[in-house]
Parts: C-alpha cells; sequence; structure tokens
C-alpha cells in the first residue's frame, strides 16, 4: 500500500507534458478486439485502470504490450468470448469490451464492471442499445450472457441521456453490423470524436461523432491501424488547480485549448490569467482565488464532472463563496469530510455543495475514495500549512500517471512511500 505524503505551500513553476487521456485509453483498448492485426496506440497513458484493459485483451488472445507511452496490441483472431469476473471488477472501462467481443465473436459472457463508487452508473442503456441491434441478453447471477444469433444488424437508437459509455458500446457494437445504424442524443465529448477517429482509421464509417446523431453503416470488417491518444482534458484541469491554489505559474503543453472551453473561464473568474499558442497553455494564478460563484457539471461541451472535485478543493481557499451544483452523479462529494479535516468550510445538500472560502488549509491525515476525490486532496495538499498524508493513492493510480513525480518536476514537495 502506498501513501502520498506532501508538505504545501510550495510554489510551482515550468512546464509539464500532457498525459494521454485515460477516458479516451480505455475505449480504444477495447476497440482494438475489432481490429484485425497489429495495432499501435502511441501517447497511452500507464494507469492502473489501462494496465487492466491490457490484462483482459492478453486473456481474450491478444498480445499486448507496452514500451514507455506506446502500446502495441497484436490481433490474430481472439480466442474467447468469456471475461472472468476478477478482470471485470478492476475498471468501469471493462464494459466496453461487451458490445466489442459481441461484434467480433457474436457471444460475449462477461460480469457487471466495477470502477470508482461515485453514484449509480448502471449499464441498462448499454443492454438496451446493444437488444435494439439484435443482442440477446441474459442476466442470471451478476452474469451476462450476450448472443447475437442471427447476427448484430442496424438500427435507429435514441438515448435518454448523452452516456458516454453507451454512446461508445454503440460505436463499438454498431460499426462492423449489417445495415445503417443512427444513434440520436449521442455524448459529444472529444474522446467520443477519438474512438470514431480510430474506428474509421481501421476502416469504419462513422459519420457525426462529436455531434448529437451520428451515423454508422456497418463494414464486413475492420483492420489494425496506429493512432494517438488525445491528451487528458481532466489531467489538464487538475494541474489548473495545483497551480491556482499556489499561487503559481504553469505552462501545460500538449494541450487541446478546445478540449478546456468550459474549465477555462470558471478559473478567469477565479483570477487565473491564460495565454495560449499552438498545443501550449500557460497559466498564471493570482495570489489568492476569487471565487467561482456558481458552477453546474453538464454533459460535454458544459463543465465536466470529472474536473469538479479538484475545482471544488480550489473554492476551499478561494476569497468568498463558491456554489457548485453536480448535475451528474450523486456522489462525487465523498471527499468533503476530509476536506473539512483540512480545515475547509464546506456544506453539502443532495447535488448542491456551498464552499465558503478560507485563508488557510492545514496538514491532515487524510483518505481518498475515489479517483477524483484523491486528485482533490492533492490539490488541497499542496497548499495547505503543513504535512499531507493521503493514504488511497490507488484510486488516484486509476486516472494519474505518475502524479507525484510531475508534480515534483513543477517544484512541489510530494512524496510516494
Amino acid at each position: 500500500m502506498s501513501k502520498l505524503y506532501m508538505t504545501g505551500q510550495k510554489r510551482l513553476s515550468g512546464d509539464v507534458q500532457l498525459q494521454g487521456a485515460k477516458n479516451s485509453a480505455l475505449p480504444l483498448l477495447a476497440a482494438t478486439v475489432l481490429a484485425q492485426g497489429e495495432s499501435v496506440l502511441y501517447n497511452c497513458p500507464q494507469l492502473s485502470d489501462t494496465e487492466a484493459s491490457l490484462r483482459i485483451l492478453r486473456w481474450l488472445g491478444c498480445g499486448a504490450e507496452r514500451c514507455d507511452g506506446v502500446v502495441i496490441v497484436k490481433n490474430d483472431g481472439i480466442a474467447r468470448h468469456d471475461i472472468p469476473d476478477s478482470f471485470m471488477r478492476q475498471t468501469r472501462g471493462s464494459v466496453l469490451f461487451l458490445g466489442a467481443v459481441l461484434a467480433k465473436q457474436g457471444r460475449v459472457r462477461l460480469s457487471l464492471p466495477g470502477g470508482c463508487e461515485i453514484g449509480q452508473r448502471p449499464i441498462d442503456m448499454h443492454l438496451k442499445a446493444l437488444r435494439r441491434l439484435g443482442a440477446v441478453i441474459k442476466e442470471r447471477h451478476g452474469w451476462l450472457d450476450c448472443r447475437a444469433p442471427h447476427g448484430l444488424k442496424g438500427a435507429d437508437i435514441a438515448l435518454p441521456f448523452p452516456s458516454v459509455g453507451a454512446t461508445e458500446e454503440v460505436l463499438l457494437a454498431a460499426c462492423t453490423a449489417e445495415g445503417v445504424t443512427t444513434l440520436t442524443n449521442a455524448a459529444r465529448e472529444p474522446e467520443i470524436s477519438d474512438l470514431a477517429d480510430y474506428l474509421n482509421r481501421c476502416g469504419a464509417c462513422i459519420r457525426g461523432a462529436g455531434e448529437s446523431v451520428i451515423r454508422i453503416e456497418g463494414v464486413r470488417a475492420l483492420r489494425s491501424c496506429a493512432h494517438a491518444v488525445i491528451p487528458d482534458r481532466i489531467v489538464a484541469a487538475t494541474l489548473i488547480a495545483c497551480a491556482a491554489v499556489t499561487g503559481s505559474s504553469i505552462t501545460v503543453k500538449g494541450v487541446i485549448h478546445s478540449h478546456l472551453s468550459a474549465v477555462l473561464p470558471v478559473f478567469e473568474d477565479a483570477g487565473c490569467t491564460f495565454s495560449a499558442k499552438e498545443n501550449e497553455l500557460h497559466m498564471t494564478a493570482p495570489a489568492r482565488l476569487h471565487s467561482m460563484k456558481i458552477v453546474r457539471t453538464m454533459p460535454y461541451p458544459g463543465f465536466p464532472t470529472d474536473a469538479q472535485s479538484p475545482l471544488l478543493a480550489a473554492a476551499a481557499v478561494a476569497d468568498g463563496t463558491t456554489v457548485l451544483i453536480e448535475n451528474i452523479f450523486e456522489n462525487r462529494y465523498r471527499h468533503v469530510a476530509e476536506l473539512t479535516r483540512m480545515g475547509a468550510d464546506i456544506k453539502t445538500e443532495g447535488k448542491f455543495a456551498v464552499i465558503d472560502g478560507v485563508p488557510q488549509l492545514y496538514g491532515a491525515a487524510v483518505e481518498a475514495t475515489d479517483l477524483r476525490g484523491a486528485a482533490a486532496l492533492v490539490v488541497a495538499g499542496l497548499c495547505a500549512e503543513g504535512k499531507t498524508e493521503l493514504d488511497g493513492v490507488k484510486y488516484l493510480d486509476r486516472g494519474y500517471e505518475h502524479f507525484e513525480q510531475v508534480l515534483t518536476s513543477l517544484g512541489a514537495d510530494i512524496k510516494r512511500i
């Protein structure tokens, strides 16, 4: 078991290269099941979640190797259609193998996925969409047995909510289905476009990714290709929060500015200034942040729910009152009790959090219970007086690649023991 030890109130400075996006890498790894040959994924982050996906690929019969930031998946034909429960529990992204293996093998048997407990994340939209495509699904004793006895067929599918996971599931299942699939109320996140770009490079015919209506014309088979994973916009937002609470100036390299269009204005309201040039973003924070007023999480292009937790930690030391409204997950405030241990003044009620900024947080022993909550506690520890001991680092490792090393390179006093 690892812990992070931080001594706060150190100014950050310098440049940092942004890692590849976890939320893009996971569906891309699942998609390699569909592509015959050798797929090469550049900028694929080394995370516990991506390593879990690589274990699933090896179990299915693929070769899956990593060399630094490059992952090579050799798919000469997968040999299995089942995934053990122990593998499924390791990551929420494992659910995407449902559509991919079903499309490739005509059958898949797996259990419900794991992941952080941030609220209800049922896969009913995934299952309903697959049934529309012709899948026959039996749910027994926590296992899903899915078959496509007559093959998957294109269909019109309307999602009741623009779910990222359900949208990705449909893309994976429908790209080799017979006929045309039209997906309405699709998620518009950049990670959707990245998956569609990869699949199209492999020979799929997907149009409209990144918009609310996606048209997928099924093809007979996909071939492998090389593809670069997009940079992680949530890690960028977290780094911005780290610099904001420490009154620092940093430069984030490898960023796609449009992916942060909902995040940067919130930090500008807090007094931060930004200057952008090609693939780089330089930020300077004030000595003390201003309150962010009211921030609502929404599906893309709104403010991302995954960036809400680091923002909440920043608001805890801002001058004035900030109100956060969490519209996506109901358990996004589990880390508030730990921030309160550090001296934060936060009140929550349902989806609302009211944060009255305090002049100073104080180091304490705290424990993370989910990925983004862990990031929020790192943000708090960097600006707190004294030493902070963070337990639950395994959650941070699900989405942040060697995060303590990244922060150390910027001047933070943070160690993993």
